[in-house]
């Protein structure tokens, strides 16, 4: 990966391992984001670690997720972070100011800079020429107490871009595009980077929904060049000072490069239920539609809304749709108001909504049982909505302002002339949005509501395992089915012991029950599980119910590094094939596990109803020392 940006911004920030591909680094993070539906978890660890201060540059705390306040435990939550953020020198986003993602890259974003977030989405800040990961909470809460951040070194996949996109066609087509042919798991140990002559024509919103769903296909972080267009969207800010030129280098060795005509791309569309079901919007428009919703981290830009307002100006939504928008930030929100946006799409049916995630992660606006909703997000994984036989389409604003007016699918191509769009000189911003940390955090008090319980601890590793396979799943399993999101488990985000009733409630509402009654066992999977959001509970709560082994054909990155971080042991099939031989029910032992691990073994035995057959662990040094003290925080306690 030599001349890369992914190389150079590692070398800047090494501080641990040398920079070969697969070999796990220790890396130097500069800046963290936390949510609030991971962020309580974070603060509560990293009180558990008794650190005065956070340690790293900038730390910001955003209320984005669990923001319908239904009843006293989403606002309990908000006071919490508030007061960690003003006890331990956080930045305080409440809740109305918009989802991390818009609000950090408006706001903080500083190319050649790192960025460790507690949301999967993170990637985001790729779009400022950051290299930006998203990793469990728990990670977040080891860098802001100055601890490196691991990783095993990426390979970089170069995407040579030339040409510029036709009318009406936009960022979330070329990464659609780049879903339908390569998959939600292509990009699994890899950093996508972006270069060549055609990258000037994606603009500040093309660039950061590209980033953003990089991780849905599987990529570790993206990072674009730090250019013109990088400039001007910082001195639209006010931030021109935070300004650095950073730029692939001519002949820069990738892992692998795919060539890009964006000329050639079109409007495209993501079918139900995965982000990679990718069709051309032309061979959908017998789709019909109850449901547009145009905005989320994804797609909550100044652009996508002023593209949309310019596109409905006049006319009215079709009469069968429920035409909604969801702001990425307040600021956003504000800009759109001031320059005639938001009254078009009001004028023209659409329902405003606060900035936010909202039914992104299913926190309202569920679909109709038995109909379509079109969306700009960036996932669709089945029942993510909050209705079970939900038929999600993800698509561009562009499409979706078009279809809100037809009540079908609808390529706009050909159906208007495309409308320009002008950007402010700057964009309005109110600093008191933001709420500073306290000068004085020692004489804060952390506020915690009865719903907020502490972070459980767990045993050591014994030296054998024996269990039963409490629960046996399918290739793809992302966090949302392990740890379902929605207004009826977010608020249990802060409570592991409530929380964890509702582990795999989507697919085997006994699961909980029969797990407690076993106290905990084994589960079994296929291939990329643990897919999706980087939500640490999908490991955590598990963990809580007795579950410390995991054996499957292949697991997801982020999934797997919170696994380690909880003691829960990641082990893959040496042959797929003994996948086909297990079942629930059955019994299952690991002799003599802990010696294994201790000793550096990268092969395990497993005896399966007495047939012994083998699984691989490829973990570092440092993995083994943490599953052996049973988590991160057992083995930080006793280093930090």
């Amino acid at each position: 990966m030599k001349g890369t940006l992914c190389e150079k911004i590692l070398t800047e920030h090494l501080l641990e391992g040398t920079l070969e591909p697969g070999r796990e680094i220790g890396i130097k993070i500069d800046q963290t984001l936390t949510q609030d539906a991971t962020g309580t978890m974070v603060y509560l660890e990293f009180e558990s670690l008794n650190k005065p201060k956070v340690a790293v540059d900038l730390a910001v705390s955003y209320v984005d997720h669990n923001i319908i306040q239904t009843d006293y435990k989403n606002a309990d939550d908000h006071l919490f972070l508030q007061s960690a953020a003003e006890k331990y020198g956080v930045i305080f986003s409440p809740a109305g100011n918009g989802v991390s993602h818009h609000v950090h890259r408006e706001r903080f974003g500083v190319p050649g800079k790192t960025l460790l977030g507690s949301d999967s989405h993170t990637t985001t800040g790729g779009c400022l020429g950051m290299l930006a990961i998203g990793a469990g909470g728990i990670s977040i809460a080891m860098a802001m107490a100055g601890e490196p951040y691991y990783l095993d070194t990426p390979r970089v996949w170069g995407f040579y871009c030339e040409n510029q996109l036709q009318d009406f066609v936009s960022g979330k087509d070329v990464i659609l595009k780049i879903l339908m042919d390569f998959s939600v798991k292509a990009g699994i140990g890899q950093v996508m980077e972006f270069y060549g002559p055609g990258v000037k024509n994606l603009d500040m919103a093309a660039r950061a929904t590209i980033a953003n769903m990089s991780v849905d296909a599987g990529f570790t972080a993206c990072i674009f060049p730090s250019d013109e267009v990088t400039r001007r969207f910082l001195a639209m800010n006010q931030r021109e000072q935070d300004f650095v030129f950073l730029a692939t280098d001519k002949g820069a060795e990738f892992e692998r490069i795919t060539k890009l005509d964006l000329s050639a791309i079109e409007p495209m569309v993501a079918c139900p239920s995965s982000p990679d079901n990718v069709k051309p919007a032309r061979e959908l428009a017998h789709v019909e539609l109850s449901q547009v919703i145009i905005g989320s981290s994804c797609n909550g830009s100044y652009r996508d809304f002023m593209i949309a307002s310019k596109m409905v100006k006049g006319k009215f939504k079709d009469s069968r749709v429920s035409f909604e928008i969801n702001t990425g930030s307040r600021q956003t929100l504000t800009n759109i108001m001031s320059n005639g946006g938001l009254e078009s799409l009001v004028k023209a049916g659409a329902r405003p909504h606060e900035p936010g995630c909202l039914g992104c992660i299913g926190m309202g606006q569920a679909p109709a049982s038995g109909t379509n909703s079109l969306r700009t997000f960036p996932r669709n994984f089945k029942g993510r909505s909050g209705t079970m036989d939900d038929a999600v389409y993800l698509c561009s604003p562009e499409v979706a302002a078009a279809s809100a007016l037809t009540g079908h699918i609808t390529d706009p191509r050909g159906t208007m002339d495309y409308p320009k769009i002008d950007y402010p000189e700057y964009f309005f911003f109110n600093e008191k949005w933001l709420i500073q940390p306290a000068d004085k955090g020692e004489e804060i008090t952390l506020l915690k509501g009865p719903n907020i319980k502490a972070f459980p601890r767990f045993e050591k590793l014994s030296e054998d395992y024996q269990g039963e396979v409490i629960i046996k799943v399918g290739n793809d399993i992302s966090t949302d089915i392990i740890m379902p999101a929605g207004n009826r488990v977010l608020p249990f985000r802060s409570n592991i012991p409530a929380i964890s009733d509702f582990v795999f409630d989507v697919i085997d509402p006994d699961f909980s029950t029969r797990a407690r009654e076993k106290r905990g066992g084994v589960v079994i999977g296929g291939e990329n599980y643990g897919q999706g959001s980087s939500r640490e509970h999908a490991a955590l709560a598990p963990r809580y119910l007795g579950v410390q082994i995991k054996l499957v054909k292949s697991f997801a990155r982020i999934h797997k590094a919170n696994l380690i971080n909880f003691g829960i042991i990641p082990l893959v099939f040496k042959n797929p094939d003994d996948y086909d031989d297990i079942q629930q029910g059955d019994s299952v032992s690991f002799p003599g596990i802990a010696r294994a691990i201790s000793n550096g073994d990268s092969e395990i035995t497993v005896l399966l109803n007495n047939k012994e057959i083998k699984a691989l662990l490829d973990v570092s040094e440092r993995h083994r020392k943490i599953l052996l003290a049973g988590g991160v925080l057992n083995l930080a306690r006793k280093t930090v």
